[in-house]
């Protein structure tokens, strides 16, 4: 209760002190930032998703804004020859406005990274998303079968059905590629699973899954348990390493990340940047209150 009631005050305590425990986490503000960060990961043997940070936009024009920057983004990329790909969230794009314009505006950016041979990846967002960002996904992976790829969350009770009801687009030739994580948003307990273990089990049943059936996994999680349970699992099935790839947080047990690269396992970071630092941070303490306590350990030590 302690941790909700300061997560809920937070966001009206001056923006430098949230800065002092946001920047662990997010490369910059900058696209500058976000390249000089993502080329030190590529130094140790990282590849890298970007994203921008901002989320349900209110306006559509906002969205033709955030089109420009990620094509902008793309090239620049490409151009510096950085080893990474980038993450999209619908919702930035007007999902919930006006799902055609969204299409749209990622369309046009799947269209730049596919010029770019580089590759999308669309987030899921909370559960009022879910079905259209899925259906999101098909129409483009229609059009660009090896250029997008999706996100699921473990916790999510209809996650291994809606898995399994995308194999009909899955081919040697146009292959799913799903980023499979626990999953951070307040959901109901009639729709999530909530128990600790029970999460964990879930996340390791739905990777099984896709490790059996030719999906490409993008297994995302801190968790050192289900780290060592993934490696298992990659072993059982004889996996390759072209089949799979471990995923983090950018500023996120970095020593835990270096010994599954140690280890010869490939591994992609997750970067985010930009203005919308304040939101994005402020929003992620309203769904993980337990994160207070870093903050305030990060203003202690930082005074």
């Amino acid at each position: 209760m302690i941790n909700r009631i300061i997560a809920a005050i937070l966001p009206f305590m001056p923006m430098r002190l949230i800065w002092i425990f946001s920047k662990k986490y997010i490369s910059g503000v900058n696209l500058s930032d976000a390249m000089r960060e993502s080329a030190k990961l590529n130094a140790e043997g990282c590849t890298v998703t970007v994203d921008i940070l901002g989320e349900h936009i209110s306006k559509l024009e906002e969205a033709e804004a955030y089109k420009v920057q990620y094509i902008d983004v793309i090239e620049q990329f490409a151009s510096g020859e950085i080893r990474g790909n980038f993450s999209l969230k619908p919702s930035m794009f007007g999902l919930l406005l006006d799902k055609e314009v969204c299409y749209s505006k990622m369309r046009e950016v799947v269209l730049a990274a596919d010029k770019r041979s580089s590759f999308i990846r669309i987030d899921m967002e909370d559960s009022a998303c879910t079905d259209d960002e899925i259906n999101l996904y098909k129409r483009l992976k229609a059009e660009f079968p090896r250029r997008v790829g999706l996100v699921f969350q473990a916790y999510m009770r209809r996650t291994l059905s809606d898995i399994k009801q995308l194999m009909d687009l899955h081919s040697v030739s146009s292959p799913l590629n799903l980023r499979l994580c626990k999953g951070i948003y307040i959901e109901d307990k009639s729709i999530a699973y909530k128990g600790y273990q029970e999460v964990r089990d879930h996340f390791l049943e739905d990777l099984e899954f896709m490790l059996q059936n030719g999906i490409y996994a993008g297994i995302a999680t801190h968790d050192r348990y289900l780290v060592e349970q993934s490696m298992l699992l990659i072993e059982k099935h004889n996996i390759t390493k072209e089949h799979y790839e471990f995923q983090m947080l950018y500023g996120v047990t970095a020593i835990l990340r270096r010994s599954i690269v140690a280890k010869g396992h490939p591994m992609r970071v997750y970067v985010p940047f930009g203005k919308q630092w304040f939101s994005y941070s402020t929003r992620r303490l309203k769904e993980n209150p337990n994160m207070v306590w870093h903050i305030i350990k990060a203003i202690f030590i930082r005074s």
